[in-house]
């Protein structure tokens, strides 16, 4: 195969799992379960082929060893599982998810990297649009999954593909069957298409068109979690633009006023909670979550070191996730908080592991934000719009990970793990610099 070509196909394979990682949903409504991992299993097995016939060049210092610890752990976790079972899916899962990853991060280049995910982020934003008019128009009401069956039964509205409310406005869920997930992929699509449009990656007028879309969803979800992320976002290319302007002499102030400002939110959230929670539509229990904290946060304290098991997504059918997280006929499968379903699967150990995987990732993604490129193709250009991507992602997924649990599954930890190893490379790279 000509090289041109064979770029061509690693590319179409990167969209192809970027976009099953997050709209697995999407796979699974429309194909049942059976044909949803068929899909998943296609995607995961080109991309480790890809990794064997492509042999990256990697080494193992530039690999994240916190990465190779929390999976290591979590892999171990089944000598003490409650549900060995479930433990042992789970970590299959985890090793395929991060498998799929390794491919994007190892096999792709930085600017490839974002073209993809562009692409895939267009694809579920456009087919979302497109399957919401379609429901509108034709439909016009709620829609259920295909290969479901309810019965007569009350349908909870959680349990809807989609329910139809285009036209009213919304809240729309789109292909992803989730309002607070479709309005996530939409700040990233924000967040990538104006990366791309300050780098002149795409056509100005065909990027703007994007963008504007990409917005536009983000309006029609709404979702409260995401529009505190988008928040946590802005504020963070705030500093890094100041930071970037300061120089590396003179980042004292900004690094004083941003412990402040982190401080004065904090406070303000606490005496402002009521007034904020009725300006986002919530309700004081934050929608069933703090009764889900409190019932998760019980039961890792029954197991507090090491955890209870690593399970990733909750297995519905094994105790307790039968009927632990049940609010009005639905049983949710997570803990709606990253660090409470650690704590819980993996105890403090895993919490601890976790946290250094994060925080280092995120740690090098500041500095390959506001310190001036020495490499590469970037070595004669003072800054790169690109370079802030990394951690404008890692800013949206841990605002998200206080009311989500996603970073932990399919697209949130593909990103993660992205993130992770990409960053140390490059940071490798500026570092092995004379």
């Amino acid at each position: 195969m000509k090289p041109g070509r064979s770029r061509f196909a690693v590319r179409t394979l990167a969209v192809f799992v970027l976009f099953t990682a997050f709209a697995g949903q999407f796979w699974r409504n429309l194909l049942g379960w059976w044909g949803f991992g068929a899909v998943a299993a296609i995607a995961v097995i080109a991309a480790v082929a890809a990794l064997i016939l492509l042999k990256p060049e990697w080494r193992w210092r530039r690999m994240p060893k916190s990465l190779l610890l929390f999976l290591v752990f979590a892999a171990l976790s089944i000598l003490w599982s409650f549900y060995p079972g479930a433990t042992a899916v789970g970590i299959a899962i985890q090793w395929a998810t991060t498998a799929a990853a390794l491919f994007l991060a190892l096999c792709l280049d930085w600017m490839e990297l974002l073209r993809t995910l562009g692409t895939a982020l267009r694809w579920i934003l456009a087919l979302s649009l497109v399957f919401e008019f379609a429901v509108a128009i034709f439909v016009r009401g709620p829609l259920l999954p295909f290969w479901t069956d309810y019965g007569d039964e009350r349908v909870p509205k959680a349990f809807y593909w989609s329910r139809g409310l285009l036209f009213d406005g919304g809240p729309i869920e789109g292909i992803v069957a989730n309002r607070n997930l479709l309005c996530f992929i939409a700040l990233l699509a924000v967040v990538v298409f104006a990366v791309q449009l300050a780098e002149r990656a795409v056509k100005r007028g065909r990027g703007v068109v994007w963008l504007a879309l990409a917005v536009a969803v983000f309006v029609l979800a709404r979702s409260a979690t995401v529009i505190l992320a988008a928040a946590g976002v802005a504020v963070v290319l705030g500093f890094a633009l100041w930071t970037r302007m300061a120089g590396p002499d003179r980042r004292r102030p900004v690094y004083l006023t941003s412990g402040f400002v982190l401080i004065a939110g904090v406070a303000g959230t606490i005496t402002l909670w009521k007034p904020l929670l009725t300006a986002f539509g919530k309700n004081e229990d934050l929608t069933g979550r703090l009764d889900i904290w409190a019932a998760v946060a019980g039961l890792a304290a029954g197991r507090p070191v090491a955890g209870w098991g690593w399970v990733s997504y909750w297995a519905p059918w094994v105790e307790p996730f039968d009927d632990l997280a049940a609010r009005n006929g639905v049983v949710y499968l997570q803990a709606h908080n990253a660090w409470l379903d650690v704590w819980l699967q993996l105890g403090v150990i895993g919490v601890v592991l976790f946290a250094s995987l994060v925080l280092a990732t995120l740690w090098r993604s500041w500095f390959l934000a506001v310190d001036r490129p020495r490499f590469g193709l970037d070595a004669d250009r003072p800054y790169t719009a690109s370079s802030l991507l990394p951690l404008l992602v890692m800013a949206a997924l841990l605002v998200q990970s206080v009311a989500e649990s996603r970073i932990l599954i399919e697209g949130g930890w593909v990103l993660l793990v992205v993130l992770a190893v990409t960053t140390k490379r490059r940071h490798g790279l500026v570092e092995a610099m004379p």
